[in-house]
This record gives C-alpha cells, sequence and structure tokens, in this order.
C-alpha cells in the first residue's frame, strides 16, 4: 500500500493499489482530452443543502489552476470553499511557503533553471529516495524566480495555460489573501494548513512548527474563534502544537497499513490501522477535534474500482468526538469510483455529485476537494437530489 508520501510523489499515475487486499480503481489509459461532459444527478436519497458540510479547497481550486498558487486559492474561495489549503514546507531562511512537497521539481520551472542545475540532489524523504530540488536548499529570494506549473498536466491540461504566470506564495501571503478575500466577499475565508514532513524538517533545523504559531499569533488567528484548522500526518507535531495553538487539529489518516513517520523514527510499531480503531480514535480525541481520513478507509472500493459498503469510521469518530473530513474530492474519471465514471477518457469529468451523496451518507463532515464549486453546488442544493 503506498504511504502518504508515495502516494502523494506519484498521484498522477492513479496506480492500481490495495487497502486490506482489496484493488483499488485501475488506471485508465490515456486520451486525448474532450470536451467535458454534463454530469447527471446522483440517484441517492440525501439531502444536500447543508450548511455545516465544510468544502475545503484542497490546495486551492487545484482541479482548475496550478496547485498552491494564489490564484489556485483565490478560485476556491470565490467558488465558496469554507477553508482553503496550503501545505506548508520552508526554506533555506526560514520562511514558510506553501508547495505539496519540499521537493518543487514537479511544481515548478526549477529544471528549466541552469543557475540551480547543481543543486539537484537524491535525499531521503521519510525514509524513501527522491531526487529534485528541495525548498530548504532555496531562500525565499531564490524561489521567487521560479513559476509554477500543473503537476498533472496529463489529466489537467486546461491548468497547464497557467503554467509559468505564478510564483511560489508565502504562508504569509496566504493568509493575507484570505484576509483580503473575506473583506470582499462578506464572509471568513478560513485556512486549513498542513504541516508538510514534519520530522522530516526537524531533522534538518528547520521544524515547521515554531515558524506556523508565530504566523498564526501574529495574524490574530491563534484563538478558539479563529477559522482555522491545522492538520498533519504525524502524531508527535500535533501534540506539541496542542500546547501552543488554540485553533482545532485535525489528525490526517494514510492506508491502514501505512504509519506516520514520527512513529517509524521511534520505533513504535504501531500503524494508522491502529489509529482507526475505537480506542485509537479515543486517543486522537485528546489532541485533535476531527481526523483527515483517506476516503478509501470511510467507503473502499472493489477489485473494480466501485464503492462497496462504508466502513465504521464515521461512526467510531463521532462517538469519540471528531468531525470526519476525508481527502480528495476530484471531479475527473480518473479519480472517481468506476460507476461514476462518463467515459473511457482519464480527464473527463465524472460524476463527483454522485460520489459526494454517497460519502455524505455515510455522515462525514465535510471534504478536501480539488472541486470546490462542485462541493459547494452538492452542498447548496444546487442540483436537486432524487
Amino acid at each position: 500500500m503506498p504511504t502518504a508520501l508515495t502516494r502523494k510523489i506519484v498521484a498522477a499515475a492513479a496506480t492500481t493499489a490495495t487497502l486490506g487486499g482489496l484493488a483499488l480503481a485501475p488506471t485508465l489509459a490515456p486520451a486525448k482530452p474532450v470536451t467535458t461532459p454534463s454530469v447527471t444527478t446522483p440517484s441517492v436519497a440525501t439531502t444536500s443543502h447543508d450548511p455545516k458540510f465544510v468544502v475545503v479547497g484542497h490546495r486551492g481550486a487545484s482541479g482548475y489552476r496550478p496547485e498552491h498558487t494564489l490564484a489556485s486559492y483565490e478560485l476556491a474561495a470565490r467558488m465558496g470553499a469554507d477553508y482553503i489549503e496550503p501545505d506548508l514546507v520552508v526554506t533555506k531562511d526560514k520562511v514558510l511557503v506553501a508547495r505539496h512537497e519540499p521537493e518543487i521539481g514537479g511544481t515548478t520551472d526549477v529544471a528549466a533553471h541552469p543557475e540551480f542545475a547543481a543543486r539537484k540532489k537524491t535525499k531521503k524523504l521519510d525514509g524513501v529516495a527522491l531526487t529534485g530540488w528541495f525548498t530548504e536548499d532555496f531562500t525565499l529570494a531564490e524561489l521567487r524566480t521560479l513559476r509554477a506549473k500543473e503537476r498533472i498536466p496529463a489529466i489537467r491540461q486546461h491548468n497547464t495555460l497557467y503554467d509559468g504566470r505564478y510564483q511560489v506564495p508565502t504562508f504569509q501571503e496566504v493568509i493575507d489573501l484570505s484576509k483580503r478575500l473575506s473583506r470582499e466577499l462578506g464572509r471568513t475565508v478560513g485556512i486549513y494548513p498542513e504541516t508538510k514532513h514534519p520530522t522530516y524538517f526537524q531533522q534538518q533545523g528547520l521544524a515547521l512548527e515554531p515558524l506556523l504559531v508565530k504566523a498564526l499569533t501574529k495574524n490574530g488567528l491563534n484563538h478558539r474563534g479563529a477559522k482555522v484548522f491545522v492538520q498533519s500526518f504525524e502524531v508527535s507535531n500535533l501534540r506539541a502544537l496542542k500546547r501552543d495553538l488554540r485553533v482545532p487539529l485535525v489528525q490526517l489518516l494514510d492506508a491502514l497499513d501505512a504509519a506516520p513517520y514520527d512513529f517509524v523514527v521511534k520505533g513504535d510499531p504501531r500503524k494508522y490501522g491502529d489509529l482507526v480503531t475505537p480506542a485509537g480514535l479515543r486517543e486522537i480525541s485528546t489532541y485533535a477535534a476531527g481526523i483527515g481520513p483517506w476516503k478509501d478507509t470511510v467507503i473502499p472500493r472493489d477489485a473494480a474500482g466501485r464503492l462497496t459498503k462504508p466502513t465504521t469510521l464515521v461512526h467510531d469518530a463521532h462517538r469519540s468526538g471528531l468531525k470526519v473530513h476525508p481527502y480528495t474530492f476530484r471531479a475527473e474519471n480518473n479519480f472517481v469510483p468506476l460507476e461514476y465514471r462518463t467515459s473511457t477518457n482519464p480527464a473527463d469529468f465524472g460524476n463527483l455529485l454522485a460520489e459526494l451523496a454517497v460519502f455524505r451518507k455515510a455522515g462525514v463532515d465535510g471534504v478536501f476537494t480539488d472541486h470546490p464549486d462542485v462541493a459547494v453546488a452538492f452542498r447548496n442544493d444546487l442540483v436537486p437530489t432524487r
């Protein structure tokens, strides 16, 4: 089963994987993108008008703009997302910036800059050898000379129109954007930052946590009423942040047979499968307000890629007082369950509305989505259900 690191690094490939021996959706054969077909309404009994259903713009509106750019975040907010989600990594001069991973070869044009050719390295990121360019080897000023690009161009060809237009944003710029849009839109646009690979950065003397606490405090966002969640795939840093932050924390959960990297380093044999048991969820509730599980642990898929029956995860989490915000809901056929695909073209939009309906019926409290407009339409009942 892919770990959080390996699955996210190779997400574009969408390769077949397993969950407890159950195969996930197979990759569709690449095809020339065609006009996106209209989708039909889900025939699932549910009421989608629910203001408590949280929509998180996953890396912004990354289905429409290159991820982790101010343009992507702004579009997500304008589409109605409650929160925008920056993944936080750190530069050589200790500035928090928003990137999917420390390695930036896949999300910027760094490979086209000969002045940085010598900085290409192979490093162990959470125990996995990875070759590329890493944010901690660049100052912020150097990162400013780079431009963002689409991470999965084979699926999101439209997004490549915007390659080369946007810089790598700082966390402060994301906060400033959320404040400006909150004033303009007349509602609070929340932020949902993730601390990426905290043990990795701690080992390099570039801990993310003090910088995050400082930024939230400086901007008046370190209080119980702030519209902020802080999330992590690791456990130790969330426990430490509990002492310094007044905002709710969210424990991210990967595949059941994967393990938090801080557990691996400490020799703790537990895996995410241990954390999703009733006892594990009760422990999480002592430091976190919610969980962000991989959606296949909420409703697994069968060998063909169809959804099966929900697990007890949502029920068990709610019994421990935890909110449940699964990830990641994407509209393209390459990512939706088999029964909601609309063609054999992986880039065409499938029926994300139907998938959302099934997960809402299973009791989830919100979703991380690359297409926040679809989730907002579902929530607001703009498309009638039957």
